[in-house]
């Protein structure tokens, strides 16, 4: 664990709890908010709660503090900002990195933003809502194409991030034979991003291959992408157990 992070959350939450106010945090990336789900249960009873724009954001800030302890509400200073293309018919198609990259070059900092939601006609970019209006003034270009940033509200669910149901056909449960068969890698290579820090299980790390997921766990695999586990649909005529998941596209 990062002693730098772990001594600031435990200074954030005794504040919190202390002085009946609400702590934020950057947005912290899969490791950090490993590291906090790791610290949580030894946490004054402040109250807590992760959060990154919408339901689905890997990316999420940390809020120290409750209603309950503090003694009002305090939404998380985070705003969604909708990026287009100011001539679709000559707009490069972007990627994420490009957009990052971008991002990045006019000196935001990785952790001043949250997720990255790529489409085909634009992108969605959580931020830091004091960062919004330097954003919105002077990100005007990735690449060789021009883009516009509004203020949006935030997408409803299901129209941010989109997911494919698939049926895939496993011997075993097992998180490995998972990633193995979705990724379209051997068992072993699946087996080595485990102890390289890149399996995540509903936001905690995975140092278990032989983990079983569970319905409704979100599989995260840094470099290949994210799926939820559905669980067991039936059983194929030669006795292997076909897995539903929805893969994140």
């Amino acid at each position: 664990m990062d002693e730098v992070f772990k001594k600031r959350v435990l200074e954030w939450a005794d504040r919190s709890w202390s002085q009946g106010v609400y702590c934020f945090s950057h947005f912290l990336d899969l490791a950090a908010r490993s590291d906090f789900l790791s610290l949580a249960p030894s946490l004054p009873p402040a109250g807590w709660k992760l959060f990154g724009g919408a339901e689905g954001c890997e990316r999420q800030m940390l809020r120290l503090g409750s209603e309950d302890t503090c003694g009002y509400d305090a939404p998380f200073p985070i705003q969604c900002l909708k990026i287009s293309f100011v001539s679709p018919k000559y707009a490069e198609s972007l990627t994420h990195r490009d957009y990052l990259g971008a991002l990045m070059a006019l000196g935001v900092e990785r952790e001043t933003m949250g997720d990255i939601v790529v489409r085909p006609d634009g992108a969605y970019l959580f931020c830091e809502e004091r960062m919004a209006p330097y954003i919105l003034q002077n990100f005007t270009q990735a690449r060789r194409t021009a883009l516009s940033c509004a203020v949006t509200e935030t997408p409803i669910e299901g129209a941010l991030f989109k997911t494919q149901r698939m049926t895939v056909q496993l011997s075993s449960q097992r998180v490995d034979a998972l990633i193995a068969h979705v990724y379209r890698m051997s068992r072993s290579q699946a087996q080595a991003l485990f102890p390289a820090g890149k399996v995540f299980v509903s936001g905690r790390l995975c140092e278990s291959p032989g983990y079983t997921p569970k319905a409704g766990d979100i599989l995260s695999v840094r470099g290949y992408g994210r799926m939820k586990y559905l669980g067991i649909d039936s059983l194929s005529k030669k006795g292997k157990e076909n897995t539903a998941i929805e893969l994140f596209v």
